[in-house]
């Protein structure tokens, strides 16, 4: 490998695996939100932890709720992993995750914080980074190693 194929690939990283490293994150984070999403439906316990954590953040009509934020994230985890319907998916998960964030997160910062360490708690949450994946597959797309492309190619 030649000086300049290498300094491209340490300045540009490599076009040839981007279809791979979106098939890796895609179905990595479509599988743990469909399992976490399948332990809050089918797993009591976790299903009372999900409900007490909507009453601790006063959200209407906790019950229900529980049912519906598991549902959309078990639904929206297995459509992301096998990339049907992907650019939904990550919008309705994308949504889940700037409620938890709105509704349970903000308020477990410090208020005394300076702006910098602020920030730097609130890149900490995983919901933060969970957030920006899903944007960032919403415009990469789900890539060529999932239904969606399948089906856009038969269209």
């Amino acid at each position: 490998m030649d000086s300049k194929r290498v300094l491209d690939f340490m300045l540009l990283g490599s076009p040839a695996w981007e279809q791979y490293a979106i098939l890796l994150v895609r179905v990595s984070v479509g599988l743990f939100f469909a399992i976490s999403g399948a332990n809050k439906l089918f797993v009591a316990g976790k299903r009372q932890v999900m409900y007490e954590t909507l009453v601790a953040a006063k959200v209407p009509a906790p019950q229900l709720m529980t049912y519906f934020v598991s549902a959309v994230e078990f639904v929206g985890g297995l459509f992301l992993a096998v990339g049907f319907l992907s650019s939904l998916a990550c919008v309705a998960l994308l949504s889940d995750m700037l409620v938890a964030i709105l509704t349970t997160k903000l308020s477990a910062i410090p208020k005394e914080l300076s702006p910098l360490n602020w920030v730097d708690d609130f890149l900490f949450f995983p919901e933060v980074l969970y957030a920006l994946i899903f944007v960032w597959l919403i415009c990469s797309g789900p890539g060529k190693f999932s239904i969606d492309h399948w089906f856009a190619g038969r269209l």
